[in-house]
């Protein structure tokens, strides 16, 4: 099973869920993690893992011959992103519209388009302890996160649960990683903001057709509109976990909970119980 913790906002929680649930589910469990929040991957700073191989990850750039170009505009029309542009004499590509798709060297009837590869970040793997381990990164100034995305799910092993921390938001990046869910669970907070971005979250799942669960983290913190709306959408929420300051202080020296009270594990694993109900 496939399961993906993402959320419509960014500092909600997720990588904590994501993070404990794969060290909860590891020893009884085959698995292994993936961090597919390439612009700012911090799973690694949780479960510190051995990185022993490292890929780049590239997409293809046109590049024009202006010799052989007869400036038909075939390639700007063919072009959906809008990536080549066609101004009087002059054809202009922009490298951060282009998806690397190929196309427009297809169309074009001169020949006069080829490719080159553009690197957009890397993909790095290995182990924490005995448990698989596989990140990206999207270098500075790219800004195409889902290559990198894709990339990372070449590596995933069907024999294992995996565990995917979502990039935040609602965006390309956060619905790649969606992609290869079995359910996701999304991870809230009970306030107003985190409400509304909850339901952003709660569409793009349930647009791509998957079962969903909700974690409410830093429960306590504001009102009860969270689990009203989980309750008239017949969305299950999970867990709940406090507002509680020894769970931040642990957070900020990269403690995981499970390591700060054994207990937790035990909620972590009850919550794998009830998503694999959700799933079947």
């Amino acid at each position: 099973m496939n399961i993906t913790v993402a959320s419509g906002k960014g500092g909600t929680g997720k990588t904590t869920v994501a993070v404990n649930l794969a060290l909860s589910l590891h020893e009884p469990h085959l698995t292994q993690f993936i961090d597919a929040d390439v612009e700012a991957p911090n799973a690694h700073l949780f479960l510190h893992p051995e990185l022993t191989a490292s890929r780049d990850v590239e997409k293809r750039l046109p590049t024009i011959d202006k010799e052989a170009c007869t400036r038909c505009g075939a390639c700007s029309k063919s072009c959906q992103f809008h990536a080549i542009a066609l101004l009087g004499e002059h054809l202009l590509v922009y490298p951060t519209l282009c998806h690397g798709c190929g196309r427009c060297s297809l169309v074009c009837p001169e020949g006069a388009i080829s490719e080159i590869p553009q690197r957009l970040g890397i993909v790095e793997t290995g182990h924490a302890g005995d448990l698989p381990f596989a990140h990206g990164l999207l270098d500075v100034g790219q800004a195409m996160a889902t290559p990198i995305i894709h990339a990372l799910f070449e590596g995933i092993d069907p024999d294992r649960t995996t565990i995917i921390d979502a990039p935040p938001g609602t965006g390309c990046p956060t619905v790649a990683a969606l992609s290869v869910a079995d359910i996701a669970v999304l991870v809230t907070e009970p306030t107003p903001f985190g409400l509304h971005d909850l339901k952003a979250a709660v569409n793009v799942a349930r647009t791509l057709d998957l079962p969903i669960a909700v974690v409410i983290n830093r429960d306590g913190v504001g009102d009860d509109g969270v689990e009203q709306y989980c309750r008239v959408e017949g969305i299950p929420v999970v867990m709940k976990i406090g507002f509680d300051r020894q769970i931040a202080a642990a957070y900020a020296v990269g403690e995981p909970l499970i390591r700060l009270d054994s207990r937790w594990k035990d909620r972590f694993l009850e919550v794998f119980n009830r998503l694999e109900k959700e799933v079947s």
